[in-house]
Order: C-alpha cells, then sequence, then structure tokens
C-alpha cells in the first residue's frame, strides 16, 4: 500500500501515540496532532528516532477556527485519513457533573470529529479516497454510572459515523468506529482512582468488579490490538467496510 498522510488527534500519548507508533513503523506520514504542542512535538522526535516521519500539530479539537484553518495550515499536505482519537473523562453522578465539563466531553469527543471530517471530507472526495476512523469505546455499545457525558458522546460517534458513511457512498472513502473495552492508558488510571471514590471501594477492586468482570477474556485490551485494527481499515481490504462498529471487548457484549 502507498504511503499515505494520517493525522491522529490527541496523538501525544496513550493510544493515539501508540496508533501512529505502530502506524509510522508502516511506513505511513504521522500528522501528530494535540492540544500541548509541546508533547506532540516531544512525540514526534522520539517517533522520528524510531524512523518514522512526523509532522507535530497543535490543535485543539472544540476550536472551530483552529478546525477550519487546517486544510491551509497543512497545506499543500493532503490529510488521506483521518483518526479521531482526543478525548477527556470526567467521572461523576450526574447532579454533580460541572456544565462547562459535561459540554467539553462533547464538543471535543463528538461535535470535533464530526467538524474535522467536515473540513477535510472535500478534499478526500476530491481524490476520491478517504479514511475516517473514530476511536469509540465499549461505552459507545453499553453505559456505567457516573459517566453521563461521556457515554452519551461515544454514542453519538456511532451514530454519525453510520450518517457520514450513507453521504458518502458515492465515493471511496469510508468511516468506521473502533470500540475497545478498557485500555491501560493514563486517563483509565485517573478513571480507576475516580471509580473507586464515587463507588465507596479500592482501585483494585475497580479494575477488578468494575472494569475486568464484565469481560469473559478478563484482560485490559492492548493498544497494538486497535493500532492493527485501525491499519486493517485503511488498507484496500477494507475498501467496501464502512458504517461498521468494530468492537475489542474481550467477550463484553455477548452477554
Amino acid at each position: 500500500m502507498k504511503s499515505l498522510n494520517i493525522l491522529i488527534t490527541g496523538g501525544a500519548s496513550g493510544i493515539g501515540l501508540g496508533i501512529a507508533e505502530h502506524l509510522g513503523k508502516a511506513g505511513h506520514h504521522i500528522i501528530l496532532a494535540d492540544i500541548d504542542l509541546t508533547a506532540a512535538a516531544g512525540a514526534a522526535q522520539d517517533l522520528a528516532a524510531m524512523g518514522a516521519r512526523v509532522t507535530p500539530l497543535q490543535l485543539d479539537v472544540a476550536n472551530t477556527e483552529q478546525i477550519e484553518g487546517i486544510a491551509m495550515q497543512l497545506a499543500p499536505m493532503k490529510v488521506d485519513v483521518l483518526i479521531n482519537n482526543a478525548g477527556i473523562q470526567h467521572v461523576s453522578r450526574l447532579e454533580d457533573f460541572p456544565a462547562q465539563k459535561w459540554q467539553s466531553i462533547i464538543n471535543i469527543m463528538l461535535v470535533g470529529p464530526a467538524l474535522l471530517s467536515k473540513t477535510l471530507l472535500p478534499e478526500m472526495r476530491k481524490n476520491n479516497f478517504g479514511r475516517i476512523i473514530n476511536i469509540g469505546s465499549i461505552h459507545a455499545i453499553v453505559a456505567s454510572p457516573y459517566k453521563t457525558a461521556y457515554v452519551a458522546a461515544k454514542h453519538g460517534l456511532i451514530g454519525f459515523a453510520k450518517t457520514l458513511a450513507l453521504e458518502t457512498g458515492d465515493c471511496d472513502v469510508t468511516v468506521n468506529t473502533i470500540c475497545p473495552s478498557y485500555v491501560k492508558t493514563p486517563m483509565v488510571e485517573k478513571q480507576i482512582a475516580a471509580q473507586a471514590k464515587e463507588n465507596g471501594i479500592s482501585e483494585q477492586e475497580v479494575i477488578d468488579k468494575i472494569m475486568l468482570a464484565p469481560m469473559p477474556k478478563n484482560a485490559f485490551i492492548e493498544i497494538d490490538e486497535l493500532a492493527a485494527s485501525a491499519e486493517f481499515l485503511i488498507s484496500n481490504a477494507a475498501r467496501n467496510m464502512t458504517a461498521q462498529t468494530i468492537v475489542l471487548d474481550g467477550g463484553w457484549t455477548a452477554r
């Protein structure tokens, strides 16, 4: 497969960085976008040391003006693949959930991906090639208490992907969503502590009784699983795979 220009949001750490490393090693050019330019530049330097071609980019996916200007900022480079990965979390019962935090989660994880796709789609259509991959979650399919905003945003991503897939059926553009259960990232580490506080249990009990208990495999999902799934979705073999929800959940939703 030819080398592609792949823009990954929230790319400076966690899942985004893991996918960037995997696809960079596969020979693709990575546009490592993050709200923290220093972190993105540092991560890009590390990936470049491994032989990857990387361009760091400061991008706040909740900033409409930045999103609308991204094509001009990257010109003449064209984005072939958009991976909507940026996300935040806040664990709280709804009565105590700060209104601004609720809005911020929706803006980052649902509005941002929609507006980025809107901005980059015309060039994908012009080139008759594009891949849009949303990093969803098991919480795009099921729910957990104390995560109203996160669950709402992730559920929304699936509806967004299905609708956009219908709108892009006339060209070689696909839109899919990868939905893993818990991945051991810095964001999940913070969730463990927050869940322990809300539920009045220990952090180990959060891992055993809340996070892993629903999974017959009883294991965290590894980032390499997500990265390989993304690699498949951008390949020619997946050219007719669109509007799909790829679930990596260790059997969670089979129950």
